[in-house]
C-alpha cells in the first residue's frame, strides 16, 4: 500500500501551506544525519520526510498529487494530461545520483538544487558543522567530509619511548602505524583520508588511533626525560660503588659517589627519549635501602661514629 505523504509529515490533508512548512522544519530537525551519526533508521526517515516535502511543499505538486496524478515518489502515475513524456514538463524529486546528502546542488529534481536555507534558515549550517565548511551541502556549499574511525591501541612503556611501527586491521584493511619515539598515554595520531568515505562526493575522514601506553616495572618519562629510582646499600652510599643500571637502550654502568644521600640524582646523558630534533637524558634517584636482617657489626660500627645533627628543624 503507497504511504500517504501528509500522515508522512504528521499533517491533515487541508493543512495549510505554513502547516506543512513548519511539520517538515521540526522533522528535519529532529531526524537530521548530522544529530543522529551511525542511525541508519534515522537517515531512511529523513530521507522519507524530505521527499514527502518536495512533494507537499510545492504548491503544483501538492495539486497534482491530491488529484491521483503523481504518486508518493513524485512519479507520474499515467493520468492527466502532460506527464510521463519527454515534453511533459514533470521534474523527478532526485537524490543526486543515489546519494541521500545532495551534491552540489544538494536536494532537487534534476538538479535543481534544494536550499535548505529555505526551510531551516542559514543558522542551521552553523549547527551543522558550518556554511561551507563539512557541514550539510546546500547550494555553493562544499560537500560533507567522511566520518571519522576512532581506535585505541595498546602499547608497552618501551614501544611508546623508542617508537615502532604497528600493523592494525581497520575494517578488513591491514594499515601499518608509524608510532613516534616520545608518544604519551592518551596521545592521538590522525591517519589522513583512511577513515569512511564521504557521502556526498567530498574528502574520506580519518583515523583517530588513540594511544594507551602500559606502565613500566621502574621506568617512568617526564617530557623526553627517562626516570629511575636506584636503590643502593648503605655501604654503596658511604663508600661509593659502580652500579650497572637499566636504560631503555641497554645497560650501563654508573658511578655512585661517596657518602652519597637518598634523593640525590645522576645524570646519564643520551639515555633518554630520542626524536627527530632533541635527545632526552636518563635521570637516576638514589635511594638509600637499609638492611633487613639484624647485623651485629653494622651496629657496633654505627655506634661509634659521632653524632651527626642532619635537621634543620
Amino acid at each position: 500500500m503507497s504511504k500517504n505523504l501528509y500522515h508522512v509529515l504528521g499533517v491533515s490533508k487541508d493543512a495549510a501551506d505554513s502547516e506543512i512548512k513548519s511539520a517538515y522544519r521540526k522533522l528535519a530537525r529532529k531526524y537530521h544525519p548530522d544529530l543522529n551519526k551511525d542511525d541508519k533508521a534515522a537517515a531512511e526517515k529523513f530521507k522519507e520526510i524530505s521527499c514527502a516535502y518536495d512533494v507537499l511543499g510545492d504548491k503544483e505538486k501538492r495539486k497534482k498529487y491530491d488529484n491521483g496524478e503523481i504518486d508518493c515518489d513524485g512519479k507520474p502515475t499515467g493520468f492527466g494530461a502532460g506527464f510521463g513524456g519527454a515534453g511533459g514538463g514533470y521534474q523527478q524529486y532526485n537524490y543526486g545520483g543515489g546519494n541521500p546528502f545532495g551534491g552540489a546542488g544538494g536536494f532537487g529534481g534534476n538538479g535543481g538544487g534544494f536550499d535548505f536555507s529555505s526551510i531551516f534558515g542559514e543558522d542551521i549550517f552553523s549547527q551543522f558543522g558550518g556554511a561551507g565548511q563539512g557541514g550539510f551541502s546546500g547550494r555553493g556549499r562544499r560537500p560533507r567530509k567522511g566520518e571519522d574511525i576512532n581506535y585505541t591501541m595498546q602499547i608497552d612503556f618501551l614501544t611508546a619511548a623508542q617508537g615502532a611501527e604497528k600493523t592494525v586491521n581497520l575494517n578488513g584493511k591491514s594499515i601499518n602505524v608509524k608510532i613516534p619515539a616520545g608518544t604519551q598515554n592518551g596521545q592521538t595520531l590522525r591517519l589522513k583520508g583512511l577513515g569512511h568515505p564521504s557521502m556526498s562526493g567530498g574528502d574520506n575522514g580519518d583515523v583517530l588511533i588513540t594511544m594507551n601506553v602500559g606502565s613500566h616495572p621502574y621506568f617512568s618519562a617526564d617530557g623526553l626525560n627517562i626516570l629511575l629510582e636506584l636503590p643502593i646499600t648503605m655501604k654503596e652510599a658511604v663508600l661509593g660503588a659502580k652500579v650497572t643500571i637499566p636504560t631503555i637502550s641497554g645497560k650501563v654502568a654508573v658511578n655512585v659517589p661517596p657518602y652519597s644521600t637518598s634523593g640525590e640524582k645522576l645524570r646519564i646523558k643520551g639515555k633518554g627519549i630520542k626524536t627527530k630534533s632533541a635527545q632526552g637524558d636518563e635521570i637516576v634517584t638514589l635511594k638509600i635501602v637499609a638492611p633487613k636482617t639484624k647485623n651485629a657489626e653494622l651496629e657496633k660500627a654505627l655506634s661509634a661514629l659521632a653524632d651527626e645533627n642532619v635537621r634543620t628543624f
